[in-house]
């Protein structure tokens, strides 16, 4: 992409540089004469705030009326300003300037609707911001001239932002975004990522620590600085993760959706230590306790640990510690003077016989110790020595069995961790599933676990000590030095040990509750984007016994063509196989789907010997298994009810089994993610970071393959990057009141869709234009239907005219003529429809040849004529862009990404665990992966184990495209059996080829 003309990035460089990320920061930040203050109240001068936004970060009325006027005149360029923000070559359409020209010198009549529109939109705005009037007045000169400039610089956004409504206020995670609603469009450029200068990364957050919170993000994460300071700034501008995984990528140097997804759960962390951190500051104030040393230790603090650390002390209902206790005798000034002046320090003057602590001089010298070690423990220089002394030495964490266990202990419970009984691991060695595992026992009262850290380091750690930093400055006598040896020890044993195995045991843990988090996540998309069977009649079996199985037979679009239950394990087998006949031979069905629950083994064992017996003739049946996870919750929830009223919830489950083999994605989206059972220790990790995680990967699965706008359901839609359930509830009702949306502009009509969440969702909802042009020519009899010429009437229901949408107004005054779109179909989102047209032009193609081999070949020679990178700088846009608008312009129409993938393992045969053999080589899929083997499903009624040693880059599909790095569930594999132990029911595996 080609960089900024030179005129236009000097004036962009001048707003940063005078006003350094203001629009981040204005919430937390203080007048500078209090920064020297010990004193910590970074929001009692901000004006007119009524109250600390700490607590409602969802209210953006309610923050300070001064931030939304800064943005808004600030050197008079409100759009470059916020555009460099986000590192950015990309301007605000001048439509934006002559819209503020026009608000600042008369209130006239616009003369277009779209100019009616966001100046309605603005006016609560600019009503809220009476008091720096005279202000913008007198900065508009040089707002206009100042603007002038932002056409010189590339574009890669269309001007359909500002016929949007207003965004309604939403929850929002981050701390300081929340008055920045106005603007929200604007704020997400696409631009070529350049280096920022040094002073660029600093963002202030709503809570100001003594540590930048982009640096500390960039070392926990290992991603670089300047993508780092992109990404808070997109989190903050309330962008989902699809939309920058898809539509931002230049801006986070190509960082996948996990390792987006973990910065994102560090950033939060970070966030939640420093809000806690600042409630804990205010606390201490109340109280009268704070100290300017005590206020700085805590603003140093980076994670929960060492602010519990420090903190804890001043917690109400706590005794004090010994050396508070000590500091209110009187001794803090014996103890200074021993470090600093030692030779002018007499114990013997501080003993008093009728006070307690001070009545003997060993009390005194006890006394003095205590405030010493507890200086000691609390300094910051002390604590990162012993740290780094930490990372190069030898540190074990030992599990055992615990002497004394609870009587509620089952046996089979504690001959579970057998294997930690006796356990020590290096801490830089030891396995995630292995921390989780002793965890676990430890919670049970099964197991005793302690951290090992050796004589050497305490050694080497009271040497360093007496030699540097606790080095006293004058000569001391052997009495006193035996003292500071004494504190020396004592904190070392009684605070900073107990610590240090806090932080390595809250650190592992974090670290591997992350992992198994992760891990459920790789396996869910892997789930969820399973390869659908379409154009299908399937009946779905919900195996059972004395209940019998329920049956679901479902025709190619998912519609349920009848349902039955047949009792095939009562000794009624050969009675229900003729009804089975009879119902596959009605309904020409020839795949049927069994559940993988209760005697699926016998169920599977049933249909196998009739098809082996070709008892079905003249069809040729095949059958699968699948995961019923889930299916039980879901038949008996109410959106089950809702879309199936009047079905047994038995039944529902079998529609259920049938569906998830027709359209995987579309049936587990009904389905609470942590339901569906693909994890590991699911059950012990943060739940809250579980279900944040889940529901991002399934809103993740659900946008990348797009939704028929005009058919898909309410469910699925509610999981589209942007959107929610009262969106979704809300398009629906617009669709079924007005008839299908013609193009995405329509969703700009529907009551609660702003701005940006139009811009969130727009690239990921398809029109499918062959079922508009068959709409349009059914409704108007004057039009051909020719997707250039079709003219929507009001009988079709899209136009909206003096129409009311809830409390505001109509969003157009004007009858609109709507015509399809064929860009909609595609993956393009609306901001690079402009460049796609110019891309289209160069290329020679048009719009009718979306999708079809012509427009792919021309768009083949031209690049090996131009090339890519060369044709983004004439289409000035970046690289990335163009790739989008090429892969959405080349592939068809029904293009569905999940074909390249897995589909199910459909069979004729069984094998039964006796007829396995040690070295048998066997076909298998996979249904979960842990952190320690994955599970493959070798048809035996037990899945075998392929221990992650045998699980080698050599032996994983290079070819193929891959979601991640292992395997996953639904991916087929050639297996090995290395190990068959009955008893147990356990088979290892190794792992051959993949398939």
């Amino acid at each position: 992409m080609s960089s900024l003309p030179r005129r236009a990035k000097v004036k962009v460089q001048t707003v940063v540089s005078k006003d350094e990320f203001s629009s981040l920061s204005e919430l937390s930040s203080a007048s500078e004469d209090d920064k020297e203050d010990s004193a910590w109240e970074p929001q009692k001068k901000v004006p007119r705030s009524r109250k600390l936004p700490v607590s409602k970060e969802s209210k953006p009325k309610r923050a300070p009326r001064v931030k939304k006027n800064t943005l808004r005149t600030k050197d008079g360029s409100e759009g470059v300003a916020v555009k460099e923000e986000l590192n950015s070559s990309v301007p605000i359409a001048d439509v934006d300037m002559e819209d503020r020209k026009n608000k600042l010198e008369t209130v006239q009549t616009l003369k277009t609707a779209k100019m009616k529109r966001k100046n309605s939109a603005q006016s609560p705005s600019a009503r809220r911001t009476k008091k720096l009037k005279a202000d913008e007045e007198t900065n508009k000169a040089s707002s206009l001239e100042s603007g002038s400039n932002s056409t010189e610089t590339p574009s890669t956004s269309a001007t359909w932002e500002g016929g949007c409504k207003k965004e309604e206020s939403e929850d929002d995670f981050t701390c300081s975004q929340s008055p920045l609603k106005k603007v929200k469009t604007e704020m997400c450029p696409q631009g070529q990522p350049v280096r920022f200068p040094a002073n660029a990364n600093n963002i202030k957050e709503e809570v100001e620590m003594n540590w930048d919170i982009v640096q500390v993000l960039s070392e926990r994460t290992d991603i670089e600085l300047w993508v780092c300071a992109n990404i808070i700034r997109l989190f903050n501008d309330d962008n989902t993760i699809p939309f920058i995984i898809r539509y931002r990528k230049e801006l986070i140097n190509n960082l996948d959706a996990d390792s987006l997804r973990e910065v994102q759960q560090t950033l939060e962390e970070l966030r939640a230590v420093a809000k806690k951190a600042y409630n804990t500051i205010q606390k201490i104030k109340k109280e009268g306790k704070m100290s300017e040393c005590l206020l700085k230790a805590l603003l140093n603090c980076k994670t929960f640990e060492e602010l519990e650390h420090v903190s804890a002390p001043y917690k109400t209902g706590s005794k004090g510690t010994k050396a508070q206790r000590a500091k209110q005798l009187g001794l803090e000034g014996a103890a200074r003077t021993l470090l600093e002046n030692p030779g002018d320090l007499n114990l013997l003057s501080y003993i008093r016989p009728n006070v307690k602590g001070l009545s003997a001089l060993q009390d005194i010298e006890t006394g003095v110790q205590h405030i010493l070690a507890d200086m000691i423990a609390k300094d910051k220089d002390t604590l990162d020595f012993i740290r780094k002394l930490c990372q190069n030495r030898y540190i074990c964490i030992q599990s055992s069995l615990a002497k004394v266990s609870s009587k509620k202990v089952n046996e089979k419970d504690v001959d579970k961790f057998l294997l930690y009984q006796n356990f020590s691991c290096n801490i830089r060695n030891i396995q995630h599933h292995q921390i989780l595992a002793i965890n676990r026992g430890e919670n049970l009262k099964i197991l005793t676990v302690k951290v090992n850290i050796s004589d050497g380091v305490k050694n080497e750690f009271c040497r360093w000590c007496i030699q540097n930093r606790w080095r006293p400055r004058g000569f001391a006598r052997p009495e006193l030095m035996k003292i500071l040896y004494n504190s020396l020890d004592d904190s070392f044993k009684r605070l900073i040990y107990p610590l240090l195995c806090r932080e390595f045991r809250a650190k592992l843990t974090s670290d591997a509750e992350k992992e198994s988090v992760m891990m459920f996540g790789r396996n869910l998309r892997q789930l969820l984007l399973t390869s659908p069977v379409p154009g299908r009649t399937l009946m779905g079996v919900d195996p059972g016994y004395k209940h019998g199985c329920k049956l679901a037979i479902i025709s190619p679009t998912s519609q349920i063509l009848h349902t039955d239950v047949v009792y095939l394990h009562c000794g009624q087998g050969f009675r229900e196989a003729e009804k089975i006949k009879r119902l596959l031979l009605n309904f020409n069905c020839s795949t049927v789907v069994i559940g993988n629950g209760t005697a699926c083994r016998e169920t599977e064992a049933y249909f196998a010997d009739l098809i082996m017996k070709n008892y079905f003739a003249p069809l040729d049946i095949v059958y699968c298994i699948v995961s019923e996870a889930g299916a039980s919750v879901y038949s008996v929830s109410p959106e089950a009810n809702k879309e199936m009223p009047g079905l047994d919830p038995n039944l529902r489950s079998a529609v259920s089994i049938a569906r998830r083999v027709q359209d995987p994605l579309a049936e587990l989206v009904k389905i609470e993610p942590k339901h569906i059972g693909v994890g590991m220790y699911q059950h012990d990790v943060s739940q809250t970071l579980l279900k944040a995680t889940l529901d991002s990967v399934v809103e993740e699965c659900v946008s990348f393959v797009g939704v028929d706008i005009n058919i898909c359901s309410e469910v699925l839609l509610r999981h589209i990057a942007g959107l929610n359930a009262n969106r979704a509830k809300n398009i629906i009702e617009w669709r079924e009141k007005n008839g299908p949306f013609i193009n995405r502009e329509q969703l700009k009509k529907v009551k609660g869709l702003g701005p940006k969440s139009f811009q969130q969702c727009a690239g990921f909802i398809r029109v499918n234009q062959d079922y508009i042009r068959t709409f349009c020519s059914r409704q108007q009899t004057e039009s051909a239907g020719e997707m250039q010429g079709v003219a929507v009437a009001s009988s079709a229901g899209v136009e909206v005219t003096n129409e009311k949408q809830g409390k505001k107004k109509s969003k157009t005054a004007v009858n609109a003529v709507l015509k399809p779109n064929p860009l909609d179909q595609t993956c393009i989102h609306p901001e690079s429809y402009d460049i796609a047209m110019r891309f289209l032009s160069f290329v020679g193609g048009t719009l009718c040849e979306i999708g079809k081999p012509e427009i792919q070949q021309k768009i083949n020679s031209f690049l090996d004529r131009e090339g890519i990178e060369k044709t983004a700088e004439r289409l000035q846009t970046t690289v990335h862009t163009l790739q989008v608008i090429i892969d959405g312009l080349s592939q068809p129409e029904s293009f569905d990404f999940r074909t390249d993938f897995d589909k199910p393992d459909f069979k004729r045969s069984i094998v039964c665990l006796e007829d396995l053999q040690v070295g048998t080589v066997l076909t298998g899929k996979v249904e979960n992966a842990t952190l320690f083997g994955i599970f493959v499903d070798i048809g035996v009624g037990r899945s075998g184990l392929i221990p992650i040693r045998n699980v080698t880059e050599a032996k994983l599909s290079k070819t193929k495209k891959r979601r991640s790095l292992g395997l996953g569930p639904g991916e087929r594999v050639e297996v090995q059996v290395l190990n068959i132990d009955i008893p147990r029911s356990r088979i290892t595996l190794d792992l051959i080829r993949v398939l």
